[in-house]
C-alpha cells in the first residue's frame, strides 16, 4: 500500500471514528435532556388560561393526551401543578442523616409529574418511547393519561373522578385497593383540593379554548371549531 494511500485510510478512519463519538454524545445529551431547554413555572399557576399562553405547547400536549387517554385538559394540569408547581427538574428533598448530612431522598419522584423511577420505567418499555423524559411537558401529561387509564380498568374509578384518580396516582394501585388513604387525613385533603382545582381550570378552559385551539395557521374550518 502506497504512503498516501495509508494516509488516506487512516483519515477515513478518523473521520468515522469522530462521528460515531459525536453521535454517542449528542444521543447521551438527549436522553439526558441537556440540549433540550425547559420552560419556567407560569407565574400565574392559578388560571389554566395563563399557563397555556406562557407555554401554548402545553396546550397541544395535554390535549394530545386526553384524546389518547381520556384524562381531561383541567384535570391533568391539575395533576402537575399539585405534584411539581410546574418545575421541571424537581425531585423530592434528601432526607438528612443525624439531622445534619445530607442523605438518599425520600423517593425516586421527578419531574412535572413526579413520576417514580419504577413506574416511569413501565411506561417507557410499554410506550416504546426511547427518548422520553420526565422533565419535558409532554411526556408528563402522557404519563398521566397512561396512569389514570389503568386505574380506571383495573380499579374502576370514572375519569371524571378526579379526586380518586389522583389518590391512586398518589398511592399506587395496590394502596388505593388497600385504601391506605383513609389512613391519610392531609392526603384526603390534597386530593379534594386537586379535583376543586380541575373544576375551577375546566370552567376557565372553556372561555379560553377556542383560541388555543386555532392558533396554528394550518388550523382552518372545520379542523378548528
Amino acid at each position: 500500500m502506497t504512503e498516501r494511500k495509508q494516509r488516506r485510510k487512516f483519515t477515513k478512519g478518523g473521520h468515522v471514528t469522530k462521528i460515531k463519538l459525536l453521535v454517542i454524545i449528542l444521543l447521551s445529551m438527549l436522553a439526558s435532556g441537556c440540549i433540550f431547554s425547559s420552560p419556567e413555572p407560569p407565574r400565574n399557576q392559578s388560571n389554566i388560561c395563563s399557563i397555556f399562553q406562557a407555554n401554548p405547547d402545553w396546550y397541544d400536549y395535554a390535549k394530545a393526551s386526553q384524546e389518547k387517554w381520556g384524562t381531561s385538559i383541567s384535570t391533568q394540569i391539575a395533576f402537575i401543578k399539585q405534584e411539581s408547581s410546574f418545575r421541571h427538574d424537581i425531585r423530592p428533598p434528601r432526607d438528612k442523616l443525624l439531622g445534619v448530612i445530607p442523605w438518599f431522598r425520600s423517593s425516586s419522584a421527578y419531574g412535572y409529574a413526579q413520576a417514580q423511577d419504577a413506574v416511569w420505567s413501565e411506561y417507557e418499555e410499554e410506550r416504546g418511547s426511547l427518548f422520553s423524559r420526565r422533565s419535558h411537558m409532554k411526556y408528563a401529561t402522557d404519563f398521566i393519561g397512561w396512569y389514570n387509564k389503568k386505574s380506571q380498568s383495573a380499579l374502576g374509578i370514572s375519569s371524571s373522578n378526579t379526586e380518586h384518580l389522583y389518590l391512586a396516582y398518589h398511592e399506587g394501585r395496590g394502596g388505593y385497593k388497600r385504601k391506605s388513604y383513609l389512613k391519610k387525613k392531609s392526603l384526603l385533603k390534597i386530593a379534594k383540593k386537586v379535583s376543586r382545582q380541575a373544576e375551577t381550570f375546566q370552567g376557565q378552559l372553556e372561555r379560553c379554548e377556542a383560541n388555543l385551539r386555532c392558533r396554528h395557521f394550518y388550523q382552518v374550518w372545520p379542523i378548528c371549531r
